[in-house]
């Protein structure tokens, strides 16, 4: 089953928990253990939240997955300074 919600977040990214228990149709507390086992090996990452949608007020738990962040663009870094040439003694 943790292939799956992993698969889910994978495809569909950043997910309340009420919203993937109804669209992998899983009962919402076997959801809720799995998310759990999955957050404490590291492979999800949950945070509480509260939403309002509507004027309701909806609580859950908004899970994403956990990775490395992307490697950095090759290439000049805005506010990289260039190495001065003064010193080559050209002049």
């Amino acid at each position: 089953m943790t292939d799956t919600i992993l698969g889910f977040l994978r495809s569909n990214g950043e997910q309340l928990d009420i919203d993937m228990a109804e669209a992998l149709a899983i009962p919402i507390a076997d959801l809720r253990e799995q998310v759990a086992t999955l957050a404490a090996s590291g492979d999800v990452i949950c945070c509480k939240v509260t939403r309002f949608i509507e004027g309701r007020k909806i609580e859950g738990t908004s899970c994403r997955l956990s990775c490395d962040p992307p490697t950095p663009a090759r290439g000049r870094k805005p506010g990289a300074k260039k190495e001065d040439d003064s010193d080559s003694g050209l002049f």
